[in-house]
């Protein structure tokens, strides 16, 4: 993979801790030269998720033939037949636009850019402020059910375990503030002046 001066900047969070809206926010800013990757999924399109926009959507034989072909930089089987990754042409098509890749991905899958990249990576976790406010957040989505939002907060408990190793962490209580944070971290690391 050519690697280019590009940076990797990956957020990580519990479902529900705001870390797409983090990532959107930051995605606005056009001094930061940032493009978003699109993850790729095995599982069914949600509301009015778009193919190419919100994820690569693949059929599950589609997604396993591109294991083998080693076409992922990461990717994991998030629940049982429920496969997420990032193709690696992902990060060669950003690259070669003059971009830093923003990613919004699960802490397996940030931990594992970070361990392959790990000096052009600033990996955050966004922290949500406690198990109880993350399970409110995702029943006001309401896109799940009942046994789903169990299954992500059970899920949760072990994601916040990872945090530490992660470079930073964003406890996300309130969103100006950590819309904030985020961006004077992202434009340290790529070495925008941020003077505001």
């Amino acid at each position: 993979m050519s690697e280019g001066n590009g940076k990797l900047i990956v957020f990580s969070a519990p479902s529900g801790s705001g870390k797409t809206t983090i990532v959107q926010h930051l995605l606005r800013q056009e001094e930061l030269k940032l493009d978003f990757s699109i993850s790729a999924t095995s599982r069914e399109p949600r509301g009015d998720e778009v193919n190419g926009k919100d994820y690569y959507f693949l059929s599950l034989e589609d997604f396993k033939r591109k294991i083998k072909a080693e076409e992922f930089l990461e990717w994991e089987e998030v629940y049982r037949d429920n496969f997420y990754g990032t193709l690696k042409s992902e990060i060669e098509r950003i690259w070669s636009e003059g971009k830093n890749v923003i990613f919004d991905i699960d802490v397996v899958g940030g931990l594992d850019i970070k361990n392959i990249y790990p000096e052009k990576t600033l990996a955050v976790f966004v922290k949500p402020p406690s198990i109880e406010e993350l399970k409110i957040r995702l029943k006001k989505r309401k896109t799940e059910t009942p046994d789903k939002i169990n299954m992500r907060v059970a899920k949760a408990s072990i994601e916040l375990a990872t945090a530490p190793q992660f470079d930073f962490i964003i406890e996300n209580n309130n969103l100006e503030v950590a819309l904030e944070e985020a961006y004077q971290l992202v434009a340290n690391y790529i070495g925008v002046n941020v003077e505001k």
